[in-house]
């Protein structure tokens, strides 16, 4: 995990009181420990000033001692792994962000257990593998079996909340658990642990002994559409807003993408934030974009519909701001069980 190049103004720093044990703990893990580190290198989109200081979480017990470091010090805790999903301020983050490094994957019977900082694509790949079918309709989204778990990630009708048997969860006191599905009361690309107060560790997961020729095959298609229709090289943060709630209990979302296609979204820009021309709900950097480019760009966007439909979209990127996640948008009526897949998308 190596630091990216002095930024052109001085990092955001812990205050005074924290200065020497902050030395400290560098010094004592200078692997795992990184000051001035910069969010951009730690997220999908690839923009974000830096973190007073970057931990990397190999184990509970590092997971535990980083959050009481930063408790103690009143600095403002967030836990990343994959980095999507996430639009990081240009001004950085003034506290202490845990890098979930922990990738474990172990199979028994029907079951998976995935440490946080897996990759989520990786864990549908060795399911597969293993010859545990039911994830394929999830190949190729980005980020972390971690992150995918906290936002209730998803597409084509099926969320990975529906999958959970248990995860093991740090609380913000430091006592290690292990809890159901009901602690995260999911819903449409959320779940209560976006506010915080926990870090999820690992999970563990129920699947199916299928058919793996043809799970394979569904993972091929998804994996194909997913190239033709996101970005391949530049870098994204996933899909922005929300698909809309259905109109009926039950019914189809409507796609944020199609009311987007037409208001001319695919041909907005704000400097290097631009709107991916694939895809009317993906923003793309183009180089050197800024995070306040990309916000400007989205309340545009977001105002154009508006304007034109009658209709708020509800963002689905985070915002990681100096002092932490901004708080997720609240739930949509129909936050409590899946609905269909939106009409004319797919992720």
């Amino acid at each position: 995990m190596p630091p990216s190049p002095a930024p052109p103004s001085p990092p955001p720093t812990p205050r005074d009181p924290a200065d020497a044990a902050l030395r400290r703990l560098v010094a004592a893990r200078p692997a795992d420990v990184v000051t001035g580190m910069l969010l951009r290198d730690l997220t999908t989109l690839r923009i974000g000033g830096p973190a007073a200081v970057v931990c990397r979480v190999r184990t509970p017990d590092d997971a535990r001692r980083f959050l009481e470091f930063a408790a103690g010090h009143d600095l403002p805790a967030v836990a990343l792994g994959g980095g999507s999903n996430v639009l990081a301020v240009d001004e950085g983050f003034r506290g202490c962000v845990l890098h979930l490094d922990a990738g474990d994957f172990t199979v028994r019977g029907d079951t998976v257990t995935a440490g946080a900082g897996l990759p989520f694509d990786t864990l549908v790949a060795r399911a597969l593998d293993a010859g545990l079918t039911g994830l394929e309709f999830a190949s190729g989204l980005p980020g972390s079996v971690g992150g995918a778990i906290v936002g209730n990630a998803g597409c084509f009708g099926h969320e990975i909340g529906e999958f959970l048997v248990e995860a093991t969860v740090l609380d913000a006191d430091g006592r290690l658990e292990t809890v159901g599905p009901e602690r995260f009361a999911f819903g449409y690309r959320r779940s209560a642990l976006q506010g915080g107060g926990a870090l999820v560790l690992a999970v563990r997961l129920r699947l199916v002994r299928g058919d793996p020729a043809a799970a394979q095959g569904e993972r091929f298609e998804r994996l194909a559409e997913r190239r033709r229709k996101h970005p391949t090289v530049e870098p994204c943060a996933g899909s922005w807003f929300r698909n809309l709630p259905p109109a009926t209990p039950g019914g189809r979302r409507r796609a944020a993408g199609e009311l987007l296609d037409a208001i001319g979204a695919k041909t907005m820009h704000e400097g290097d934030a631009a709107v991916f021309p694939g895809h009317a709900n993906i923003i793309i950097n183009r180089g050197a974009a800024t995070a306040a480019q990309v916000r400007t760009l989205v309340e545009r966007m977001r105002e154009a519909v508006r304007a034109r439909f009658g209709l708020t979209l509800a963002e689905e990127v985070r915002t990681l701001g100096a002092d932490g996640f901004a708080a997720p948008a609240p739930a949509d009526p129909d936050a409590t069980a899946p609905s269909p897949p939106a009409s004319g998308s797919g992720c």
